[in-house]
Order: C-alpha cells, then sequence, then structure tokens
C-alpha cells in the first residue's frame, strides 16, 4: 500500500520492483498493490491507470483533495484486502527487496514489524525532527524504546481492521497501531537514496504531523498544562507571601515595577500557551463532531 504524491517518474520502476521482489515467492501470483494518489498535482493518477490496465494486480485510487500522508494511508487501508498489509512510501528510498523480510516477521507471529533505517538519506534537520518526535512518542504514545517509527511496515490483518475503526480527520496512524497492539518488532535495512524529485514533506507539514501526534493520541499534554498552571498558582502565592512580608518589615523598600511585569509576562506567555494546547483539542472535538471527512474518494480503477 503505497500513498502517491508528485511521483509520476517514479511509479512504474517502484512497480517493478515490488513484483520482482515478490517473484518465485509464495506471494507471487496472490498479492495487490494499491497505490492511493493524494490529489498529486502532475501526472501520477494516468501513469496509476495506465498500470492498472497492463497489471491486474495494481489497484488505483485517486483522492478529490489532498489529505497528507497519514490520511492517504488510511484511505488505503480501507482498500486492502490481504492478509499483511505492507506500507511503504513512493520514492524508492524504501527498498522493496525488505518486503519479504519484514513479512516475515508477521508469519512468525508479530502483528507489526517495522523497519530501522541504517545509513539514513534525510536531510539533517528531519533526522533531527525525527528524533525530538521518537523522544516525545516514547513518552506520550508509550512507545517501546528504541522502536524508530518509520513509514516502511507490515502489519496483520487483524491489526489493520482495529486501526480503520477510527474515522476521525486527525490520523495519526503509528499512535493507532500503538494503542492496538503491543506485538510489535523490526528489522534493519539500508536506507536508499529516492529515485527522483524531492520530498513533498516541508517544516509546516512536519510540525502539522508532530502536533497530530501529540494531542491526537494523548492527553498528557493537557495533564501537563493543569500541572503547570497548579506550579505558577503556587510560585504565584509565594511571591505574594514574600512581597507582604518584605513590605511589613522594610515600609521603605521602593516598589518593583520590573519584577511586577516579568512575572505578570511570564504568568501571561504561560496562559496563552496552555489555552494554546486546549484549542488545539477543542478543534479537534469539533472537526470529529462536524464529521469531517478523513479522506474523498474521487476515482478507483477496480
Amino acid at each position: 500500500m503505497v500513498p502517491v504524491y508528485r511521483s509520476e517518474t517514479v511509479l512504474n520502476a517502484l512497480v517493478d520492483q515490488i513484483a520482482g521482489a515478490l517473484a518465485g515467492s509464495r506471494y507471487e501470483a496472490n498479492f495487490e498493490i494499491v497505490l492511493v494518489n493524494d490529489c498529486s498535482p502532475d501526472s501520477s493518477w494516468r501513469v496509476i491507470e495506465r498500470l492498472s490496465e497492463d497489471r491486474p494486480f495494481v489497484r488505483g485510487i485517486s483522492l478529490r483533495r489532498n489529505a497528507g500522508q497519514h490520511n492517504a494511508t488510511m484511505a488505503g487501508l480501507n482498500h486492502a484486502t490481504g492478509d499483511i498489509v505492507v506500507i511503504m512510501d513512493d520514492d524508492l528510498q524504501h527498498p522493496p527487496s525488505a518486503i519479504l523480510q519484514i513479512v516475515k516477521k508477521i508469519e512468525d507471529g508479530h502483528d507489526v514489524c517495522y523497519t530501522n533505517y541504517r545509513g539514513r538519506k534525510h536531510a539533517t534537520w528531519k533526522q533531527w525532527g525525527s528524533r525530538l518526535n521518537d523522544w516525545m512518542a516514547t513518552r506520550l504514545l508509550d512507545k517501546p524504546a528504541g522502536l524508530y517509527l518509520s513509514s516502511f511496515k507490515a502489519i496483520d490483518r487483524g491489526v489493520v481492521d482495529e486501526i480503520i475503526r477510527y474515522d476521525g480527520p486527525y490520523t495519526y496512524i503509528d499512535g493507532l497501531i500503538l494503542s492496538a497492539t503491543g506485538s510489535i518488532t523490526s528489522v534493519d535495512i539500508d536506507h536508499q537514496d529516492r529515485f527522483a524529485g524531492e520530498s513533498g514533506y516541508n517544516f509546516r507539514r512536519l510540525v502539522s504531523l508532530w502536533l497530530k501526534m501529540v494531542t491526537g493520541s494523548s492527553i498528557l499534554p493537557l495533564r501537563a498544562a493543569s500541572l503547570l498552571g497548579f506550579i505558577l498558582a503556587l510560585l504565584s502565592f509565594l511571591m505574594f507571601a514574600v512581597v507582604v512580608v518584605e513590605r511589613l518589615s522594610s515600609p521603605g523598600i521602593p516598589p518593583g515595577w520590573a519584577s511586577i511585569l516579568a512575572a505578570i509576562f511570564l504568568s501571561a506567555g504561560i496562559n496563552l500557551v496552555c489555552l494554546g494546547v486546549m484549542g488545539e483539542y477543542i478543534g479537534r472535538i469539533y472537526a470529529r463532531t462536524n464529521n469531517v471527512s478523513q479522506f474523498v474518494v474521487g476515482k478507483k480503477t477496480f
């Protein structure tokens, strides 16, 4: 299952390499490739239609509007029919030759198998962002320490069926996986160079994905905001007590306007941060209650 965006020059090679990786295996005549066109502005959909005509194992889905990688992946999971579903990117940085390796882990009894990259080809700022996301996921989602939440993974059918029960508009696939099962393993693979083009993820989209993870899969930020408010109230009470004592013991001490303003700005800043956190949750509740679509399918090739 592959979400597709700006990949018209890659898709033919991607399908050829996947088919080649499965040739001679037990899945040679029993697999499908679900390509989800995430409203790509190039000719990706025309390429998918042509591949579907030439190769019966290719199934194409085109979304009416750009839904983002995780929502597009949910569209694919909702249409995938296999007992084991492999999710991978469309840029061939994930080697199709590793598919059977991660599928074997599911056959051995694991529910999910992630991949760890040897020699990552991502930009440095993305690698630092990935480390931050990993640290946050460990604390917010109870992610096993050392598990890298890569986008190249294999999932058992039972877990897929559990994941697609979620119909909210703010999808974070790995959060859904971690809430559905603890039977997770990983394998090491080589990370390849991009076949062509550039990554569709910029800083803004990565921040948006991080917010989905933080506010869509855990209430810990709300608890942290409550704790921060309690600590601030306690500090304010202690400062008030110190001011009163100083005023009574030394009436001649001039008022400290600078310290008062600093305390006000600190309090206001923390309040705004907490309101922003609550706003993120309220906005997601609003979108959910108003039935904002997770994805909208426009066309299919099957």
